[in-house]
């Protein structure tokens, strides 16, 4: 199954411009979205998770800043 596109690669780009690359590679691009979208996912699932240990069937910001954590 194909992963599902979420990220959009020109706000990849505008985030590395951001941190100050004159340019950025489509390859750039592509390795960020792929590393953000996997890091969301994990802290996705465990703010689900702390969300279902509450009781809650909606994920509430807390949740997701205590999953960072």
């Amino acid at each position: 199954m194909a992963q599902e596109k979420i990220l959009p690669l020109a706000a990849m780009e505008k985030l590395l411009k951001k941190c100050g690359a004159p340019r950025v590679s489509e390859d750039a691009k592509e390795a960020l979205k792929e590393i953000l979208e996997l890091y969301a996912d994990e802290i996705g699932q465990k703010a689900v998770r702390i969300a279902q240990h509450s009781g809650r069937k909606t994920v509430k910001a807390g949740d997701v800043k205590l999953a960072v954590r």
